[in-house]
């Protein structure tokens, strides 16, 4: 069965799990849960920036960008569904979340090994022209997926060992941009704002932390929700280093 047709296939049952048609493990029915609740950064753990790079304000997720670092999940996450809204408030602002990721930084890096899902604002490619004077691909601020600091995978729509978005579907500065993220055994798929559009397989860790990336510029985020899948076959070496709290 293709990668298409299994994303197909549980996106459907996703639905039904949904009305409550169905259960995702024989403990407790399945269900969305909020990750960020409004109020605080409860959930959260601060890997690598500063005590005020993170903070909520009127309801929502504020990171001001500075300095370069993540903050991730306080436990991890194998198989997955995730609803994330964001919006840069800078012109060629940069961000992005992890899925699969490791929960702390390597010596000399900012930033962790994990599945990025790039979150760029569209100004970006006019702000870091090519060595030739042109452009980069627009396409690389819709959502481009990569393996970060060695986290390898395939791509489906190969920029080099990156996969870029078949659409350019982003929305500007200040504006909400949504992303659903399908998270399976490996294999990812990403919907932006409303119409999947790009995706990678055969990830090299299949299970780890979810990070949310400062790079540089404010941006905001709101309802992040997850809804858990049952677990697959994963190993020990497929899965990311369990952080001791």
């Amino acid at each position: 069965m293709s990668g298409i047709c299994r994303i197909a296939i549980l996106v459907g049952s996703v639905v039904l799990l949904g009305c409550g048609a169905g259960v995702a493990s024989a403990e407790e029915p399945a269900g969305w849960r909020d990750l960020f609740n409004g109020k605080d950064l409860t959930g959260w753990v601060n890997v690598n920036t500063a005590d005020d790079t993170w903070s909520v304000r009127d309801g929502l997720l504020v990171c001001s960008g500075h300095p370069i670092g993540v903050m991730r999940t306080d436990r991890q996450y194998e198989n997955f569904l995730l609803h994330i809204e964001w919006r840069h408030m800078e012109a060629g602002g940069n961000s992005g979340v992890f899925a699969w990721s490791e929960g702390t930084v390597p010596e000399g890096r900012r930033l962790p090994k994990g599945m990025e899902i790039q979150m760029l604002e569209l100004d970006w490619v006019n702000q870091h022209k090519l060595k030739d004077g042109s452009l980069p691909p627009i396409a690389y601020v819709h959502g481009e997926l990569f393996g970060a600091n060695g986290l390898t995978a395939t791509p489906d729509n190969p920029r080099g060992t990156r996969s870029k978005s078949v659409e350019n579907r982003c929305k500007g500065k200040g504006e909400w941009n949504v992303y659903d993220v399908v998270c399976v055994d490996g294999e990812i798929k990403l919907s932006v704002n409303g119409k999947f559009v790009n995706g990678m397989s055969d990830s090299s860790v299949k299970k780890g932390y979810l990070c949310l990336e400062s790079e540089g510029a404010e941006i905001h985020f709101r309802n992040i929700r997850i809804l858990e899948l049952p677990p697959g076959t994963t190993t020990p070496e497929e899965t990311a280093p369990l952080v001791e709290e």
